[in-house]
């Protein structure tokens, strides 16, 4: 029995890595993720030489290969190779989960018509939720948290009721206020569509560059009920204790993973890299902590620029925060 996707743009490719052995204990990502054929998804079946026993929900990678919200936002464009880089960087790596993961392929933006693409990916994404999978986004720029948040409100598991927490990390608030959608409006539109729905809008930001963002932004996100921690008040027991409160006054999450909340000596490969930045470390802590919470739906990680990358040290670090998220 299969899932019925709406149709990608690009389908999923055949992975590729080091090869150390085709045994269980040799395996890393590029052996380990299934590809789906067009438009649809296998049922989960247990990892290569065990049981079915203990094996936790399959997780589902889809790309958005996007970076018009970028260019719409006057940033460096080239974010919609990012969901290749993510990839290729995912593959080497040592296969150490206890879920299976199947890749979807891409949803792509076709000229400059954004919306409809966003639109697209959220239908595919409420598909993959509904059936049970936890759900990755490889971003695209930061565009996709739109499509990701009309993806997760489409589903279900978050309609019945239960409050949902947004938790973005992230040098800026993307709260603008544009005629124009963009990769700087995405949480002004999602604060509008919840507002309009009738429901209260949860919504943090870990990692806020003061010099990066004016007045008017921080006076919108007091308006609106926004919490958030500077990047220079970012040490590693200030920021569990400020995810712990966040996470305690919600019942599910949507974790948005800007990689430009990184240093730019760790993070160089995207549309604005940071003078300042969150620690690797605290970031990959903050995963670690939202993962084990139990109440982690989905995740995407947008603003990966390989244009602009070195060493492929952004996509690498992607990759890793993914593996965190999943194990």
């Amino acid at each position: 029995m299969s899932l019925q996707l709406p149709a990608v743009d690009v389908p999923p490719q055949p992975w590729t890595g080091r090869f150390d052995g085709d045994r269980p204990e040799h395996r890393r990502w590029w052996q380990a993720v299934g590809v789906s054929g067009p438009g649809s998804a296998p049922a989960a079946a247990a990892p290569e030489g065990g049981s079915s026993a203990g094996v936790r929900q399959p997780a589902a990678l889809l790309g958005f290969a996007s970076d018009e919200g970028v260019r719409r936002n006057k940033g460096r464009t080239g974010a919609s190779a990012a969901p290749a880089a993510i990839r290729k960087a995912l593959g080497p790596l040592a296969f150490h989960l206890d879920r299976t993961v199947a890749d979807f392929g891409d949803v792509a933006v076709s000229g400059e018509d954004l919306e409809s693409a966003q639109e697209r990916l959220g239908l595919a994404l409420a598909s993959l939720l509904d059936a049970g999978h936890r759900t990755v986004v490889l971003g695209g720029g930061h565009e996709t948290a739109y499509a990701s948040y009309l993806g997760v409100r489409a589903s279900p598991a978050v309609l019945s009721g239960q409050r949902l927490g947004i938790l973005n990390l992230d040098a800026h608030f993307d709260l603008r206020d544009e005629p124009i959608p963009s990769s700087g409006t995405p949480f002004l539109q999602m604060a509008r569509a919840e507002a309009d729905a009738g429901r209260e809008f949860h919504y943090a930001v870990l990692g806020i560059s003061q010099p990066n963002n004016t007045r008017v932004l921080f006076d919108t996100a007091d308006k609106l009920g926004v919490r958030y921690l500077l990047d220079e008040e970012c040490d590693a027991d200030r920021v569990r204790d400020f995810v712990a409160g966040f996470l305690a006054d919600i019942d599910v999450l949507y974790l948005t993973i800007d990689l430009d909340v990184l240093p730019a000596a760790v993070a160089p490969g995207v549309s604005a890299p940071a003078a300042y930045g969150v620690p690797l470390p605290v970031i990959s802590a903050v995963c670690r902590q939202v993962a084990r919470s139990g109440k982690l739906l989905h995740v995407d990680v947008a603003e990966l620029n390989p244009a602009f990358d070195v060493d492929s040290r952004t996509a690498k670090t992607a990759a890793r925060l993914v593996d965190t998220l999943l194990r």
